[in-house]
């Protein structure tokens, strides 16, 4: 019996061959038709466009709408074999997207809702998209087109509703582990103070930036690796508390630089810590996941066949 993680695997869900005739199916001049039709709804919408990048380049809080292009390439690469299954037609649906989201940013940019401005922009250009490829191409990489939501930024509202609590719980806990540690760590309120320098846990700190980074992350992971939809279904769902407890883990030795080191120093560090985090969240996913075929959980989708 060879080792658990190297067996050879034989799915019983495998994708059929495709039952449709190789003239209906998405041809490469049909998909440079779809792209640029894509690119003339950017065009039309090109200040809300350009708003939503602005905010991803300058704005750190939004700082992960940089990974979704990323992870989009990455869901829609992992499943390209159900290219052969989509079938290609012009399809009203994708018109009524469009449409919506034509409505939806006009709304947005009328009553000053940026949410609504940067959404319809995005549901126009996935309109265009399937209403030149066919209804099946949402269908059979909805993943990819999911994760695109999370290229609209969150409202500034809802934000600062979700960092105020974030922000009490990350000092506290921070505080409680630098001092399980044995360092003479002060804290008062979101104030924590070491060697006498004192550091804010403020919104940068307070790990909800890293939470929507991580949890595309997790959509990467989940939907690019063979797994039962329960499993899936939790790891999304712990993927928050995953990133709030990664993020206490960098900024212990954030504190202690920043204690110990001069200021560009410690930013840098914490800067780069966190962009670290991510590759590290999905290592451990990845390891989680190996551990528990290693233990001969239920985890995969399709039987295993033993060498």
């Amino acid at each position: 019996m060879g080792d658990p993680l190297e067996l050879q695997l034989t799915p019983a869900s495998a994708i059929p061959a495709s039952h449709i005739p190789p003239q209906q199916r998405i041809t490469l001049a049909r998909l440079i038709g779809a792209l640029v039709l894509v690119a003339l709804s950017v065009v039309v919408q090109r200040d809300g466009w350009r708003d939503l990048t602005s905010i991803a380049l300058h704005d750190e809080e939004s700082s992960h709408i940089l990974l979704v292009p990323i992870i989009a390439a990455w869901l829609f690469w992992v499943r390209r074999a159900r290219l052969r299954n989509c079938r290609a037609s012009f399809s009203f649906g994708g018109m009524l997207i469009t449409g919506a989201g034509a409505a939806i940013n006009y709304w947005g940019a009328s009553h000053g809702v940026q949410m609504s401005w940067h959404l319809g922009s995005v549901l126009m250009a996935v309109g265009c998209l399937i209403t030149v490829l066919g209804w099946d191409i949402l269908v059979n990489f909805f993943p990819a087109f999911l994760s695109l939501l999370f290229l609209v930024p969150v409202p500034s509202t809802l934000r600062i509703a979700l960092s105020l609590p974030l922000m009490q719980f990350t000092a506290k806990a921070v505080e409680n582990v630098m001092q399980i540690m044995g360092f003479a760590a002060q804290r008062s309120g979101n104030l924590l103070s070491i060697n006498g320098v004192p550091v804010t846990v403020a919104e940068a700190c307070n790990g909800l930036r890293m939470v929507f980074g991580l949890i595309l992350v997790a959509a990467a992971f989940v939907f690019g690796t063979p797994m039962r939809l329960p499993i899936r279904l939790v790891t999304l769902l712990v993927s928050p508390f995953l990133a709030i407890f990664l993020n206490i883990v960098r900024l212990v030795p954030t504190m202690l630089v920043f204690g110990n080191a001069s200021r560009s120093t410690a930013e840098f560090f914490h800067d780069t810590s966190g962009w670290l985090m991510l590759p590290l969240a999905f290592l451990l996913l990845l390891g989680l996941h190996r551990f528990a075929r290693w233990l001969c959980l239920p985890v995969l989708p399709y039987a295993v066949v033993y060498p």
